[in-house]
């Protein structure tokens, strides 16, 4: 696919645990799609060495790759996180997030950009919208994620069908009102947690079909406690706001 040049200033941010295998392919797609983006590689010490292979490619481009070293694992909610808090503070317009293991194709970068250009508070990469396809998945893994999926939009109202999607592109102004010291999920509910914040505060979210891909090389981080953590907090989440009737946090200052 063509580059693609956009008006907004966006940032990519690109988690890390031992990628050496793909981050190279990663940057140099990414640069391929949106030659204008800047990424941020969040790295939680990669012993393979992922954080300096990010550095020297960056340096090799002028110098459009930033680099977040961490010490150790600390979850993807964690860096997503530290990752938003750096994108504010820095005047990005659009930040994204996305996979470091080549499941999410670069390629589909313009279509998210452009839907929050458009005015989408928040653009998802949507298997489940018309368009959408996951050719490698078994059938099994498909079931339990588009159950999730419906299980999540069934009890916090939410109209996204594929709310646990983690390539996704969210609006600076209405990422800067969400308090992300109180957003506490990882993996798949830290994805939930954000569209259902997004959502409350009454934010426009878009899918944009995407064709998700297996991972081709290295081990999926994904484990059956991050799910179960999901379908907990969602059903909490449920609890509180329709039978408890908690108040809605206040904004970010």
């Amino acid at each position: 696919m063509a580059s693609t040049v956009v008006d907004v200033k966006p940032l990519v941010i690109l988690p890390t645990y031992n990628e050496a295998e793909n981050i190279v392919e990663v940057l140099e797609r990414i640069a391929q799609a949106l030659p204008q983006v800047e990424v941020l590689v969040v790295d939680d010490g990669s012993p393979d060495g992922t954080a300096d292979l990010a550095e020297a490619w960056g340096a090799e481009h002028g110098g459009r790759v930033s680099l977040l070293r961490r010490g150790a694992k600390a979850g993807l909610g964690s860096a997503y996180r530290a990752g938003f808090a750096y994108g504010l503070a820095n005047s990005y317009d659009a930040l994204i997030e996305m996979d470091s293991d080549l499941q999410h194709d670069p390629a589909a970068l313009p279509s998210l950009v452009n839907a929050v250009e458009s005015g989408a508070d928040l653009a998802i990469g949507s298997r489940y919208v018309p368009g959408g396809h996951i050719p490698d998945w078994p059938r099994h893994r498909e079931w339990l994620s588009r159950g999730g999926n419906r299980y999540a939009a069934a009890v916090l109202r939410l109209q996204v069908r594929d709310a646990t999607a983690g390539f996704r592109c969210y609006a600076a102004p209405m990422l800067s009102r969400i308090p992300l010291d109180l957003v506490i999920a990882d993996g798949y509910g830290f994805q939930i947690e954000m569209a259902y914040n997004i959502a409350r505060r009454g934010g426009r979210i878009v899918e944009v079909p995407i064709t998700f891909s297996d991972r081709e090389r290295g081990t999926s981080k994904m484990s059956s406690r991050i799910v179960f953590e999901a379908l907990v907090l969602v059903t909490w989440w449920a609890v509180r706001d329709r039978i408890l009737r908690r108040p809605l946090p206040a904004d970010a200052s």
